[in-house]
């Protein structure tokens, strides 16, 4: 509850965010804060590890329905992995700029991460979620490993969570698919993350999730005796 109040507010105000603002969002007490959390730092590393953290986006790609049609499906994911990537960036950056995130400053563990800190492990991680088969998801959580600069192996534990939760949204059309469902979505994500890089000044505008899906089901070639896109 306090770190869903305080993301939007941190993301607004940076680390200059107060406590008695994040409680007035929360309906709470400022000292109830304070039951939960050491210092203001401990919740805005909370918040950096519930923002970069993945499970909030595979619980979204879990709710998309398998009866609808791939490029549907698709296009769903890459709204949710859309406004999750956006919502990191926002969080981190506000942080950052705000001097929070600075190079050097050791996290909660007492280890650096990529940006020289590493956030706070009191989250859940994807064992909490339930696959589409039946089978448990892998323990991502309270490892220390979903801060704002996670180690190259946490990095690479995101992504394949993330793959994996795009592969139970092909999985259904495995045997129309060219290649496996674990190789159509690496190259799903990969068109993606690339989409969501800020473009240089005067590049062209980056595709579209229609666009995108396009050119990842049908290729960039235009059907024999088609004019139209895709």
């Amino acid at each position: 509850m306090v770190v869903a109040a305080a993301l939007p507010l941190v993301a607004e105000y940076g680390a200059a965010v107060t406590t008695s603002q994040i409680a007035r969002a929360a309906g709470i007490g400022e000292a109830t804060i304070f039951r939960a959390f050491k210092d203001k730092d401990e919740v805005l590393d909370a918040c950096v590890a519930e923002a970069v953290g993945t499970d909030h986006v595979l619980r979204e790609l879990a709710t998309i329905s398998l009866d609808e049609p791939l490029d549907v499906r698709l296009t769903e994911a890459a709204e949710a992995l859309r406004a999750h990537m956006e919502r990191m960036g926002t969080v981190v950056g506000a942080l950052h700029a705000s001097g929070h995130l600075r190079p050097g400053r050791g996290g909660p563990d007492g280890r650096e991460g990529h940006d020289g800190r590493e956030g706070r492990d009191g989250r859940e991680g994807r064992d909490g979620r339930e696959r589409r088969d039946g089978r448990g998801g892998r323990d991502e959580g309270r490892d220390g490993q979903h801060g704002a600069g996670p180690p190259p192996d946490a990095r690479a534990q995101s992504f394949l969570a993330l793959r994996d939760g795009v592969v139970e949204l092909i999985e259904p059309d495995r045997d129309a698919c060219r290649l496996s469902p674990e190789k159509v979505a690496t190259a799903f994500l990969g068109l993606l993350f690339t989409r969501l890089h800020t473009p240089a000044p005067g590049a062209e505008a980056p595709l579209s999730p229609e666009e995108l899906i396009a050119v990842l089901l049908h290729g960039s070639l235009k059907h024999p005796g088609s004019d139209r896109w895709p």
